[in-house]
């Protein structure tokens, strides 16, 4: 079985849909050996009704306090934002604020996108809402995926083996490979029964054939999850996967990996 000492997939009770806090996360992580977190909140409409109110977004916009060491645990900060139109968009690129969180005028109004994302140390974008995937061709669902993880904050597309629309996977990896970016295998995915898993199976399979790096995270809700990527890890296991091309193994190659796609820690 491998040793992942990163998790850089995660949840808070910002979400809405999680359980834990930031810390009762990092002392998950630092009680299971993991030497890097990633809190990675939801960056969607899915979370709040008013949406557009710069005030529900205060938690990413104060990040910076904090720590990056904690409980003997490295946290980078970062957010899950949803891919949101078939040109590859991320959640909030079409949002404009003018109202600061303290009621003021912001002038020049700025995009939410750009001032949530100037927090985050690096970006997981992710499907959700599959409506506008709706009567696309796979070649279009290609280039929407292609398009989003050309995002230069963007380091992963999140849990694409269970996002249910298809792609084409050679594709989508060698565009990947080309951008120095890893995919996910994402533990989520093997919670429940169901063709995704046979799609996280041939996505390590191709990237093992291809040499594209992967990153084995939890999608962890709640603090006892963090970390926890056996299922995951046998599947990889079966196939043989290398652990070289695991980018999250341990710290310094997680780190490195962000370097050798341009992604510099705020």
């Amino acid at each position: 079985m491998y040793n992942i000492k990163c998790d850089t997939h995660t949840h808070t009770i910002y979400s809405r849909h999680a359980y834990s806090t930031i810390e009762e996360n990092v002392r998950a992580a630092a009680e299971n050996g993991i030497e890097l977190l990633a809190s990675t909140d939801h960056f969607s409409d899915m979370l709040f009704p008013d949406y557009e109110s710069l005030k529900n977004y205060q938690y990413f916009l104060c990040c910076n306090n904090w720590p990056r060491t904690w409980h003997g645990v490295t946290l980078l900060r970062g957010c899950e934002a949803d891919i949101v139109d078939m040109n590859g968009n991320l959640y909030g690129h079409d949002i404009m604020i003018g109202i600061s969180t303290v009621g003021e005028k912001i002038y020049p109004p700025e995009r939410l996108q750009d001032m949530v994302f100037r927090k985050m140390d690096f970006v997981i974008a992710s499907v959700h809402s599959k409506k506008h995937t709706i009567g696309q061709s796979i070649v279009a669902n290609t280039e929407m995926y292609i398009k989003a993880m050309e995002h230069p904050k963007v380091f992963f597309i999140g849990h694409i083996g269970r996002a249910g629309v298809p792609f084409d996977m050679d594709e989508v990896l060698k565009r990947a490979k080309e951008l120095k970016k890893p995919i996910e295998i994402n533990e989520h995915s093997f919670s429940w029964e169901g063709h995704h898993q046979a799609v996280c199976r041939e996505v390590a399979e191709k990237c093992a054939e291809m040499g594209v790096s992967i990153c084995v995270n939890t999608d962890a809700h709640i603090s006892c999850e963090i970390g926890n990527t056996g299922r995951a890890g046998q599947m990889l296991a079966e196939i043989g996967f290398p652990q070289e091309l695991i980018i999250n193994r341990d710290k310094e190659s997680f780190l490195q990996g962000l370097k050798n796609c341009g992604i510099e820690l705020c």
